[in-house]
């Protein structure tokens, strides 16, 4: 196990993910970070965005809504609001969310207490079009 990290991935409705893998990338509230085997422990707050890991040379992508991370003794645990594979992504289902989303947005005041909100929900729908649409290039 030295030279892998346990990557364990739960959400309240699923355990997404409890793997052997040799690297994960996050989308940290401070930015992107990466874990690699014997990585330091930490503990940080996730925003929207793609969390990626490899095993050998493949290389697998989910779309996260926000949530935790912590790494400690060659684990990550990430509980996130929710999680899904880049493959169980219903793009027209995202697209629909995006539109409702920019179509909110632009309804509403900067100083409106539901902009922020409205802001969110964008960002999750693009992360799950940008997930699902780099699945399709492969």
């Amino acid at each position: 196990m030295a030279d892998k990290i346990r990557l364990r991935l739960v959400t309240p409705s699923r355990l997404l993910l409890d793997e052997e893998v040799d690297e994960a990338t996050g989308p940290g509230a401070l930015g992107e970070f990466g874990v690699l085997p014997k990585h330091i422990s930490f503990l940080t707050l996730l925003e929207a965005g793609e969390m990626s890991y490899k095993q050998g040379t493949d290389q697998h992508r989910l779309a996260i809504s926000g949530g935790y991370a912590e790494v400690l003794d060659d684990v990550m645990t990430v509980l996130a609001n929710a999680a899904e594979y880049a493959d169980e992504i219903d793009v027209e289902r995202a697209g629909d969310a995006r539109d409702r989303a920019e179509k909110r947005i632009a309804e509403l005041d900067h100083e409106d207490k539901e902009f922020a909100a409205a802001e969110a929900a964008l960002r999750r729908a693009l992360v799950r079009l940008q997930v699902a649409g780099k699945e399709a290039r492969k």
